[in-house]
């Protein structure tokens, strides 16, 4: 793949990764009710374990897309 091309599928990719991690924090914020709900239906969790383990995985998706979207874009962006 040219290093044109994928610079553009690198921000895109960050869009579209930033965009899920903002709707789940939405989701976790209005429709928490909602979620827990549908989560303990298969699990067994408490309301702090459920808050912990999503705060947990938004920080690991955060994280993951930083190192693997961000830093290449920018690696790119330095090095035209």
């Amino acid at each position: 793949m040219d290093i044109e091309r994928l610079i553009p599928f690198l921000a895109w990719c960050l869009a579209i990764n930033y965009a899920v991690l903002a709707i789940w924090m939405l989701m976790l914020v209005c429709a928490r009710d909602w979620m827990y709900r549908t989560h303990g239906r298969w699990f067994t969790l408490s309301g702090s374990a459920f808050d912990a383990m999503h705060y947990g995985a938004m920080s690991v998706y955060k994280i993951g897309i930083l190192l693997f979207n961000l830093v290449p874009l920018l690696a790119l962006l330095a090095s035209r």
